[in-house]
């Protein structure tokens, strides 16, 4: 479902501006729709106020809790969508949320499980603010990332539809949006053209384009010294800093002359350097930096003049980190299945 589809809806059962806004603002403040005071001015017609239970059940169904789990950087949601299909969304720290924006992932990033089964379907935007709500029912959310399952370049209407509600009924600041992308160059020629002018977070996580190719298997094939000018422009045209992406992997971009890239890349750049160490996962070999090398790496930068902030993978102490919530779950179900076929088998005919 998208959002305009739901905006047709309320328009069809009656619903003027006013109450299209009022309605669009009760859902996405995790509120229910039929709130509010209900003088001969503010009153809804008798079709929509028919209409409201069976609307705002369908819409709390478009984001349900399959389960959470709390940890120490916040607390990851296995989100169930309509369809019985999950993503993930995180509650952050400091009132923060990150969302999903497909299901699974055509990018392919080496170290990441959300695109090990490659990209399933789209999410709709009413999907996409859903979570948002979902979120809002269990505490306030003033800032969310697009930086869950799926690359948004890759879904950019609905992205760009729910960032536009986002920033306007949704009473989020425009800076506390963050769009999260590879490096498509569709964002760069979608964000000009948008009333709500969101933060920008580029996935870097290494200077060298061939490292990256390896890296990033199915991302554009864009320089990241172009990457970074890009996003310079970007960062001055909005006046929020850009947001550089590097998830930290032993022996692979932890190297002195990764270290001296980004000096070289981001001197003088409105940046900051988001240095996230892998968050380990069964099955690849990658390996995560010591603790102590992580923070030499965050201090050399700093001593070059690099806003380096030296994060952890959310998840991280639950083994939930990006994707692995969704493939346990997985996993888990096909284990069930089999088992059930098993004892059909053993049954007499």
């Amino acid at each position: 479902m998208n959002i305009d589809a739901i905006r047709l809806r309320l328009r069809t059962l009656g619903a003027r501006p006013s109450h299209e806004g009022r309605l669009l603002r009760a859902w996405l403040q995790g509120r229910a729709l039929d709130a509010g005071p209900h003088t001969d001015s503010n009153r809804f017609p008798k079709a929509l106020q028919a209409a409201l239970p069976a609307l705002e059940a369908e819409l709390n169904a478009l984001a349900r809790v399959r389960s959470e789990h709390p940890g120490e950087d916040g607390t990851r949601l296995l989100v169930e969508l309509a369809d019985g299909q999950t993503v993930e969304s995180v509650l952050l720290p400091r009132d923060g949320l990150c969302v999903s924006t497909q299901l699974g992932c055509a990018v392919g990033c080496v170290f990441c499980m959300t695109g090990k089964d490659g990209l399933l379907r789209q999410l709709g935007s009413a999907e996409i603010v859903a979570q948002v709500a979902l979120a809002r029912r269990q505490r306030r959310v003033h800032k969310v990332v697009f930086m869950g399952m799926g690359e948004p370049a890759h879904n950019l209407d609905a992205v760009a539809e729910a960032i536009e509600l986002l920033g306007t009924e949704g009473a989020i600041p425009h800076k506390n949006l963050v769009l999260s992308t590879v490096g498509d160059m569709r964002v760069f020629e979608r964000l000009p053209q948008m009333q709500v002018k969101p933060a920008l977070a580029l996935s870097l996580h290494t200077t060298k384009a061939a490292l990256r190719a390896q890296l990033l298997p199915r991302a554009p094939r864009i320089d990241p010294g172009e990457l970074v000018e890009l996003g310079e422009a970007w960062a001055r045209a909005t006046g929020y800093p850009i947001q550089y992406q590097w998830t930290l992997i032993e022996g692979v971009n932890d190297g002195e002359d990764e270290i001296e890239g980004i000096a070289r890349l981001l001197a003088g750049k409105y940046a900051v350097m988001n240095m996230i160490p892998f968050n380990t996962v069964d099955g690849l070999a990658y390996r995560r930096p010591d603790a102590e090398r992580a923070a030499a790496i965050a201090r050399s930068l700093h001593r070059r003049g690099i806003l380096t902030k030296l994060r952890q993978s959310a998840g991280q102490d639950v083994d939930a980190g990006c994707g692995q919530l969704r493939a346990r779950e997985s996993k888990l179900a096909f284990v069930r299945r089999e088992e059930k076929r098993a004892v059909r088998g053993q049954l007499p005919g």
